[in-house]
């Protein structure tokens, strides 16, 4: 068996065309946009047909595409940006608890800069509760900002919804990180009434280093990066013309294919979240099986260490994570999982797999035969599976977390 690649959510394979689209403005057309002689005309062209495609995938006007290097930048530029811009008016933003690790930085930088957080909790799915938000806005709130969907746990929001509780109760603009959902569901900044939106190319069969914020026409924005005038002067450096030209095509395909690509993943998906259960015993699905991600599978798997898991599945040729790209060296239980509630020593066995177009039913079959035997050779190990065995109790796993809390559990652990 080849390698098989499930780690889709951190990256994922170039599509083809897009490889092919970007080759010209490595080899022939490699002038600056910004230059007025023809070879960098030809550049600033590729960059606005990129912002023309990037704009219609989302159901967008062009001019309000900024074109940044990564999802975490557009994260960045959206919450201290907006923060910074409309300060005057207040100080009070709101985020969910299980963001990207960008969105809560950011926030906290925001914190010691004067500005007031409130961290939006979510249930046991993942999912933000709609009263919740409604108690938390206040009169001096700017700035809301909430995923479209969450990579680890694979929940996805009502952002719709949620804007309609914000702009009826509120002035504050609202911000949606859209990554982990473009190239997976339909994304409409358009009717969903966003204010800003961020999308990565490298998610959605693209190239790293390329990825776009979507701007409101009439929201102000402080710039972050001070210099030149790109971007319209929103966002400053020398543009990865390939790059963006690449992003571009990949938005252009994924309007055209992503219905066909998420139906044939969620078929994949849901063979994995039927027989690992089947042929694994106490194992748990994190997050709820309605409204998730077509590529998203993330179980906790009790008696067994997450980093071990992947060590074994690696020496099969099988590449998996443990959360977010940006959190996976982090052996703790992850923030998003910890907002979820999951037991602490249960959850340190948790493992996400995220697919891609490029899977195939040969690999999950793969996975599904050679996963149960790692996780039994982890659990021969274990001194807490053989106490568990020789008294049928759980055995506390350090201060304050208690396995008996799982005593009748099934398939779900609650987290349904």
């Amino acid at each position: 068996m080849k390698q098989v690649y499930l780690d889709n959510q951190s990256n994922t394979k170039i599509d083809e065309r897009v490889f092919e689209a970007m080759k010209p403005y490595f080899l022939e057309y490699y002038g600056n946009p910004q230059s007025i002689y023809s070879l960098g005309s030809v550049s600033k062209n590729a960059v606005e047909e990129a912002r023309k495609q990037a704009a219609d995938f989302i159901n967008a006007a062009a001019q309000e595409i900024i074109f940044t290097s990564c999802a975490t930048e557009s994260n960045n530029l959206a919450l201290k940006g907006i923060a910074e811009a409309y300060k005057s008016f207040g100080t009070h933003i709101i985020v969910s608890a299980i963001e990207h690790i960008s969105i809560l930085n950011a926030a906290k930088r925001l914190e010691k800069n004067g500005f007031n957080v409130t961290y939006l909790p979510v249930d046991s799915k993942g999912c933000v509760s709609e009263e919740e938000l409604q108690k938390a806005l206040k009169n001096d709130t700017i700035l809301v900002s909430i995923q479209t969907a969450n990579p680890e746990a694979g929940s996805i929001q009502n952002i719709k919804k949620l804007v309609s509780i914000v702009k009826s109760k509120s002035k504050a603009f609202f911000h949606t990180d859209a990554v982990s959902a473009c190239a997976m569901i339909p994304v409409d900044a358009a009717d969903w009434g966003v204010d800003a939106l961020t999308f990565s190319a490298s998610v959605m069969y693209g190239p790293k280093g390329a990825a776009a914020l979507y701007l409101k026409k009439g929201v102000k924005i402080a710039p972050q990066i001070e210099g030149g005038v790109q971007e319209n002067s929103r966002r400053s450096g020398t543009e990865n013309v390939a790059a963006i030209a690449g992003f571009g095509k990949a938005c252009e395909i994924a309007k055209a294919e992503t219905a066909q690509n998420s139906a044939k993943m969620q078929i994949l998906r849901d063979k994995l979240i039927s027989e690992l259960p089947k042929k694994i015993p106490y194992i748990y699905l994190n997050g709820g099986q309605e409204n998730r991600l077509p590529g998203n599978v993330n179980f906790s798997i009790e008696f067994v260490e997450g980093e071990a898991l992947f060590l074994l599945l690696d020496a099969k040729a099988i590449m998996a994570a443990s959360g977010s790209a940006c959190a996976n060296k982090n052996l703790k239980i992850s923030h998003v999982l910890t907002a979820m509630n999951v037991d602490v020593a249960v959850g340190q066995g948790s493992i996400l797999f995220t697919l891609s177009k490029y899977n195939t039913e040969e690999e999950i079959n793969y996975l599904i035969d050679e996963f149960p035997s790692i996780v039994q050779r982890l659990r021969d190990m274990s001194p807490l599976y053989s106490h568990f065995l020789k008294t049928g109790n759980r055995m506390k796993a350090g201060p304050g977390t208690d396995y008996d809390d799982h005593d009748h559990c099934d398939t779900n652990c609650g987290l349904e």
